[in-house]
């Protein structure tokens, strides 16, 4: 097996490029997806997150490039990543940018956010290498910025994620529009039915390689649950920062709406935090993220939608304030720790009525998280279901899927649940309200 970069007979600019960046030993993804790719074969790769995808794919790519030198041409781009948000579109553009720092390649980027006008001009010119959201690619396309007939490589990153998100006519479109004779890699994370299904329809006899199992998450996260009463949550959070002394800490939520609220209490309770959402500006979201990663902030908040496949160097937290409906979305948020074979944990607030979701989550794992109980905060606000008067809904038999969730649920609507939980939640709503849904900003001394 291949062990280092050296041994790949790179071009000497890019071995320089990765020297400079710091890696030295290649992740199992990069040995095992490499030397296919750079062969010009199509590829379906499955690995956890954090494990170096990005390099995986570009630097085949561009050795490719390197071999078959050719000046850009007007409208024109030789390759194309999709990439599900805009903080990913960014990274991985950076990321390809820094790979490619001493070859004369053009690299670009389009998303929602921005005008439209200020992308146009770069396309028009013709770029080497364009990293894109499905939907924005489209608009440029449909206005005639860019042809994409001239594609040589076509890379979709976090496949699952942009299929689960409803971009599978958007890339359809797109992918039917690139010249026959061309290089296709998916990279997701999670292997599903309609990354396999799409697979079928847009490569060529691709070599699949998938270096962990379906939804494995990364060995060097160690995993912890707090029980706690619902309406407790958000004290326990904060009591938790300050006696353990946490600092860099990504905490989930379901809901932009919960987002919200958890970043003003914050704030008035003197934690330096922010928050990224699908409803922030593109300006807000990346002084948020760039402040995060400076050490600026203690706290960042997000949907797992906003944070999907941000890379964040050394992060030693994930909080989810509440579990994630969909089993999968658990090793999308933990994945933002425990990155590049460094050690990260993932803590998790759970209240009695999402116990159901923690056995989903820990047949997952494939072991039993330990439970940490703090004195103070002792589960107290619900006897169990089997003492209730009000009769509750069965937990699912099976883990929860977006391939067997209904359409309205699959679409991934935060305010829409399915029955047990629904159920659940109203039961219990009326001794206490949820967390997130409750956060009282406190009155500053």
């Amino acid at each position: 097996m291949i062990m280092n970069f050296a041994s790949l007979g790179l071009a000497p600019e890019l071995l320089h490029a990765i020297k400079v960046m710091g890696y030295q030993q290649m992740t199992p993804i990069q040995q095992q997806a490499i030397p296919i790719a750079r062969r010009g074969s199509d590829l379906l790769a499955t690995a956890q997150t954090g494990t170096g995808k990005t390099c995986a794919y570009a630097l085949p790519i561009l050795q490719q490039m390197v071999d078959k030198p050719k000046t850009p041409e007007p409208l024109n781009t030789r390759m194309l990543v999709l990439a599900p948000t805009r903080e990913l579109v960014q990274q991985v553009a950076e990321n390809i940018q820094a790979l490619a720092q001493f070859l004369p390649f053009k690299v670009a980027t389009v998303y929602g956010g921005v005008k439209v006008t200020s992308q146009a001009s770069k396309l028009r010119n013709g770029v080497d290498i364009l990293v894109a959201t499905p939907g924005r690619l489209l608009e440029h396309v449909e206005l005639g910025n860019i042809n994409l007939a001239k594609v040589e490589f076509a890379v979709l990153d976090e496949a699952d994620r942009m299929l689960d998100m409803g971009f599978v006519n958007d890339i359809h479109k797109l992918l039917t529009s690139i010249a026959r004779k061309h290089q296709t890699l998916f990279f997701s994370a999670t292997s599903s039915p309609l990354v396999t299904n799409l697979s079928k329809q847009a490569m060529n006899k691709p070599t699949i390689v998938a270096v962990s199992k379906r939804n494995a998450v990364a060995e060097t996260i160690d995993h912890v649950v707090y029980p706690v009463d619902d309406a407790r949550k958000y004290e326990l959070f904060v009591h938790l920062l300050r006696s353990q002394n946490w600092y860099q800490v990504m905490a989930f939520s379901s809901t932009r709406e919960e987002a919200d609220k958890l970043i003003a209490a914050l704030k008035l309770d003197n934690v330096d935090a922010a928050v990224i959402h699908s409803e922030k500006t593109q300006g807000s979201r990346r002084r948020a993220l760039q402040d995060f990663k400076d050490g600026k902030l203690q706290v960042l908040v997000a949907t797992e939608v906003a944070a999907r496949g941000l890379d964040i160097q050394g992060l030693d937290f994930v909080v989810n304030l509440n579990l994630p409906f969909f089993t999968e979305d658990y090793v999308h948020r933990i994945g933002r720790t425990g990155r590049a074979g460094l050690k990260g944990t993932a803590i998790s607030l759970v209240c009695p009525a999402e116990e159901y979701k923690l056995t989903l989550i820990e047949d997952l794992v494939g072991s039993k998280i330990k439970r940490l109980r703090v004195k103070g905060f002792d589960v107290t606000e619900s006897p169990p279901l089997n003492q209730r008067k009000v009769k509750a809904a069965p937990a699912p038999k099976k883990p929860v899927s977006r391939a067997d969730a209904p359409a309205k649920v699959r679409r991934g609507g935060g305010k829409t649940v399915n029955a047990p939980a629904k159920k659940i939640y109203t039961a219990k709503a009326k001794a206490a309200p949820r967390v997130n849904n409750s956060i009282k900003p406190r009155t500053p001394k």
